[in-house]
């Protein structure tokens, strides 16, 4: 039988065009509220705090990345240099974390088709774009990568246009009568932190959960023409990209309205562009929402196939998920993680009033835990490379005592997790997985065993 192999095709435009659109969904557009109610505008420091961290984190995976180009990325490292429960534990929790966050993302487009279409079921439009995103997954990885790119312009140029308008009502009054709004808004309210230092010390576990999917980035390696120049070029613009959409969008936000009172008179983004005399500026902001949430959809079907596949190359998952089609597709692994997401079909006639907040806390945990084990990675990667007498061109900057900053950061997040009593379960649930991934892991000894094997034939055993 004919063994396909993937393709390097993906330039560093897409890659970093495939990580705006899994960060920027429908948290920036909707999540963000949450952020802004704990801090008021003291959310621009955690955004820029929660910023600084991740960006971290992903140079320590930018590091390994290069060093060695691989499709199922931080879940292969994991195995390598941690080991094969390490490996296991990683791949899983960031595969379910796909099939979740994949759930939470359709849910969106079902809620926001709604719009035009009240009377259509809400988990029709899920099976909808559950089978058109599963096609964009089968194709080469170039088209699929060019597909993503217009994808998640849509909503760059929706959030720049945004921001640019937003800022004529302010500097210049215009929609207002030529009346400038001013910042005065950011501090009149309670001042710049209406809820002290606490205040922003309880919005940084929902800014580090806005960032989630930066780290798809390094899930591209594999597929990315020239990965030791791709690589770092999308880690240093994607990060400062997300940076300006998130605290640029909110400064012009907080700045046009008070913080206390957004939400109660729809979208500010709405608000904002029918000020500026656009008068179908709510199916507009609405057509961008759907477009975001398919986006953030297509990368995730993408992240957690190429994860499933790398472990079942690893022998952490049935063999099967390996093979590839003739596109350079892992079409096996595709299918199942879509499979596995099909259960928003059911969550959305069952309950689909309460899905998208439900899924959103549980799925916090598996954050968390993936960028802490990035960050223990690539700590061990780091000794190792130092034992064989190996250097690396593109460095996490001031390792390893920012590692330890970043594993600080991580801890915190954890801890906060428990502290909220809205995100506790989301610590419960996490715990609850991880012992039983543990269990299955520990009684399996045909999978402890072809981990090993695998493991040796890296020659990770003899370091």
């Amino acid at each position: 039988m004919q063994q396909h192999t993937m393709r390097r095709e993906l330039g560093a435009r897409q890659i970093s065009f495939m990580a705006l659109g899994m960060a920027i969904g429908v948290g920036l557009f909707l999540g963000s509220a949450s952020a802004i109610k704990a801090a008021g505008p003291g959310a621009l420091v955690a955004y820029l705090i929660g910023g600084a961290m991740i960006f971290l984190i992903m140079r320590a995976l930018g590091e390994m990345a290069v060093h060695r180009p691989v499709s199922g990325s931080f879940g292969a490292y994991a195995f390598e240099y941690l080991g094969p429960y390490a490996g296991y534990v990683v791949g899983w929790s960031y595969w379910l974390l796909m099939v979740g966050v994949g759930v939470a993302e359709t849910t969106a487009i079902g809620i926001y088709m709604g719009f035009w279409f009240p009377e259509v079921p809400q988990w029709l439009w899920v099976v909808a774009a559950i089978a058109a995103i599963s096609a964009f997954n089968l194709l080469n990885v170039k088209v699929y990568g060019e597909l993503e790119f217009w994808f998640a312009i849509v909503k760059v140029v929706t959030i720049v246009l945004m921001i640019a308008g937003g800022a004529l009502i302010v500097f210049t009054g215009i929609g207002r009568h030529g009346e400038p709004v001013g910042l005065s808004n950011l501090w009149r309210h309670g001042g710049v932190f209406p809820h002290g230092v606490l205040g922003v010390v309880s919005a940084l576990p929902i800014v580090a959960y806005s960032f989630a999917g930066v780290e798809m980035i390094g899930l591209t390696a594999g597929e990315a023409r020239e990965p030791q120049k791709m690589i770092p070029r999308a880690i240093n613009s994607v990060l400062w990209r997300i940076l300006i959409f998130y605290v640029g969008a909110l400064f012009i936000i907080m700045a046009l309205y008070p913080w206390h009172e957004l939400g109660e008179h729809g979208s500010p983004f709405v608000t904002t562009f029918e000020s500026l005399g656009l008068r179908q500026a709510a199916g507009i902001v609405n057509f961008v929402v759907v477009t975001a949430a398919l986006s953030s959809f297509n990368c995730i079907v993408f992240s957690g196939a190429r994860m499933l596949s790398s472990m079942a190359g690893n022998g952490l998952a049935p063999a099967s998920f390996a093979a590839l089609s003739a596109s350079g597709s892992p079409s096996r692994a595709v299918r199942a993680t879509v499979l596995f997401m099909s259960v928003g079909v059911v969550l959305n006639y069952v309950m689909p009033a309460r899905v998208f907040g439900w899924l959103m806390s549980f799925l916090s945990f598996d954050v968390a835990v993936i960028w802490a084990m990035i960050v223990l990675t690539h700590m061990r990667f780091r000794r190792v490379l130092a034992a064989r007498g190996e250097t690396v061109a593109f460095r996490l900057p001031y390792a390893p005592v920012t590692s330890w900053i970043c594993l600080v950061f991580v801890a915190f997040v954890f801890v906060m997790l428990g502290v909220d009593p809205s995100t506790r379960g989301s610590l419960y649930a996490g715990a609850a997985v991880m012992v039983v991934m543990t269990i299955v892991y520990r009684r399996s000894r045909h999978l402890q065993a072809a981990a090993r094997s695998t493991r040796v034939g890296l020659g990770v055993e003899r370091v």
